[in-house]
């Protein structure tokens, strides 16, 4: 095998792989998201991990493929290197990932109680909502909601943002 064909078959494998992920992530974008990032990590490092196959000439190959192949075909013994390398970059995303999430979580936290905060004042203001409007109206039939507090008519109503 020629350099060029080593790289032209990594260039093909990486293509593949970033498809694989692609689908990956569109098969898991409906679950819970301490589920999904996780789980999409795992399989990055799967098809993104590569191994040594021959020391001497500085050659690498996708680990789970060394691993597949040498479990199938029975040959060689690079698959407990494979299973190694697998192993070992599977635990430093994992750890770096659950560092990220610590740093994030009580972030978003903060967000969501800021964000909670700003609703609850909006909500205390005396101006209705068109939410608030639409359900009054549903409750009580016979008001006109055409026709505001001075007995001017209404021409348009604008939702609060």
């Amino acid at each position: 095998m020629t350099e060029n064909d080593y790289l032209l078959a990594w260039a093909a494998y990486g293509l593949a792989a970033l498809g694989c992920l692609l689908v990956w992530f569109r098969l898991t974008g409906w679950m819970w998201r301490w589920l999904r990032e996780p789980l999409r990590l795992l399989v990055a490092v799967l098809l993104l991990t590569p191994t040594i196959v021959d020391p001497a000439k500085d050659l690498f190959a996708p680990a789970i493929a060394i691993t597949a192949l040498d479990l199938l075909f029975k040959v060689g013994n690079n698959a407990w290197k494979a299973a190694l390398d697998l192993t070992m970059y599977s635990i430093i995303g994992l750890t770096l990932y659950l560092v990220f999430a610590s740093l994030r979580w009580p972030i978003e936290r903060k967000l969501q109680a800021r964000r909670a905060e700003r609703q609850a004042a909006d909500q205390a203001d005396g101006e209705p909502t068109l939410r608030e409007m639409m359900q009054e109206r549903d409750h009580a039939p016979g008001v006109d909601t055409r026709i505001d507090e001075n007995g001017d008519r209404r021409l348009r109503i604008e939702p609060r943002l």
